[in-house]
């Protein structure tokens, strides 16, 4: 199924630097009927640290639930991700699938079965052999490179109408260290750690428990703050690898690393605002900020019932400034709200303060904003101090089109 680029879209993938001890192919292994790149390979330097955070649905894949176990390993020496297949709801067939992946990809790189990680992401229900991957990785082996980022990116992808990849630097102490990495995801979108997989590198030196910290902090902040159509997926993946290869001495705590947190928070949101970007259908970006929440668990859960409302996300594709919409959602949110407190701005212009239309509001800006391609919505709910930022996208008929049409 060809389809048109988002008009959200990135010009163009950007230039991501090689990381010392990543090399990576992406190609075509026939899972896809299109003949479309869907297979992908990282191979990583000897004791390489990797972090993960998952999928919590109570249905994952075969290759989440392998992921979670090898992860307490703190080791990776390889990925493999294809995409066209999800490996989900395949019982022992699928467990099996991962099983001889890993086998397959430990025997031609001398690592270990559990130093192997992997991802799928597809129609879901459908058996692969327990060959078909494995068998297919000496060959994508011959075509690895440190600089094969779009190869990569590409081969992991659905939906999606564009590659998406991000990098940054920080220091950690004297040393400058690097950070580069590519995700997926348009559709099934509502990460709870949907078809999404994310996959970040960098040169540093990180032990893994300090790694699987950052990661975990910066995810929250990232792909757990976004949005689709609040369906999260059965293969959620993202995993964070350090090679150590720029040499810096190893951190002994959080502290020493907030240069390097910042940096990687700036790769997993740009990887993450990208998704939303290529929401299925969308047109229109969304950002929602939700103030003065009784905590900043309460604001996050206030502005993804925001940004999930259909009726919200319709009103908006249909450039149709109708901030009751915005009330009903906080009201359904299940956190405390008081009406009489409640202010609403949309493109910087306030419409309500302290639960009232604001005397003489004016939408024409409001209106003339809402016929842009970034939208605003700001909400301070007015009773403590929680806020919290996530990004969504509109509805439009173009995600029943992407969707009824997914498995012909």
């Amino acid at each position: 199924m060809a389809l048109e680029k988002s008009p959200l879209a990135p010009e163009r993938f950007p230039d991501l630097p090689a990381i010392g001890g990543v090399q990576l192919a992406g190609r075509a292994c026939g899972l896809k009927r299109s003949g479309a790149k869907d297979l992908m390979l990282a191979v990583l330097a000897p004791g390489t640290a990797v972090a993960g955070v998952f999928t919590r649905s109570m249905c994952p894949s075969a290759p989440v639930d392998w992921c979670r176990e090898a992860l307490p390993g703190g080791r990776a020496r390889a990925i493999v991700c294809n995409s066209g297949n999800a490996n989900a709801f395949t019982g022992k067939a699928g467990d099996t699938t991962a099983e001889r992946t890993a086998e397959a990809a430990a025997a031609l790189f001398g690592c270990r079965d559990r130093e192997v990680f992997l991802a799928s992401t597809g129609v879901i229900g459908v058996p692969v052999g327990p060959d078909r991957i494995g068998g297919c990785l000496p060959e994508l082996s011959r075509h690895l490179r440190d600089d094969a980022w779009r190869d990569a990116a590409e081969a992991i992808l659905t939906t999606d109408t564009f590659p998406k990849g991000a990098c940054a630097e920080a220091r950690i102490g004297a040393t400058t260290v690097r950070i580069a990495g590519f995700a997926k995801g348009s559709g099934m979108i509502a990460p709870d750690m949907a078809t999404m997989l994310g996959f970040v590198f960098t040169d540093a030196n990180i032990p893994a428990p300090l790694l699987q910290k950052l990661l975990a902090r910066s995810n929250d902040r990232s792909f757990n703050a976004v949005t689709v159509d609040g369906d999260t997926s059965t293969s959620d993946t993202v995993l964070l690898c350090a090679t150590g290869a720029a040499g810096n001495a190893p951190p002994a705590d959080l502290r020493s690393l907030r240069a390097f947190e910042q940096a990687l928070d700036s790769v997993m949101i740009d990887l993450a605002q990208q998704i939303v970007r290529d929401g299925e259908g969308a047109s229109k970006f969304v950002t929602v900020t939700v103030t003065g929440a009784a905590s900043a668990r309460a604001a996050r859960r206030i502005g993804l019932t925001i940004a999930n409302s259909p009726l919200v996300k319709t009103a908006i594709a249909g450039e149709d400034a109708n901030w009751g919409r915005i009330v009903m959602a906080v009201g359904k949110a299940g956190e405390k709200a008081d009406r009489d407190r409640l202010s609403i701005a949309i493109g910087g212009v306030t419409i309500t303060e302290n639960g009232q239309l604001v005397p003489g509001y004016d939408e024409t800006p409001v209106a003339e904003h809402m016929k842009g391609t970034e939208i605003d919505l700001d909400v301070d709910i007015g009773i403590g101090r929680g806020r919290a930022t996530v990004w969504t996208c509109d509805l439009t008929h173009g995600y029943i089109s992407i969707n009824a049409d997914y498995r012909s």
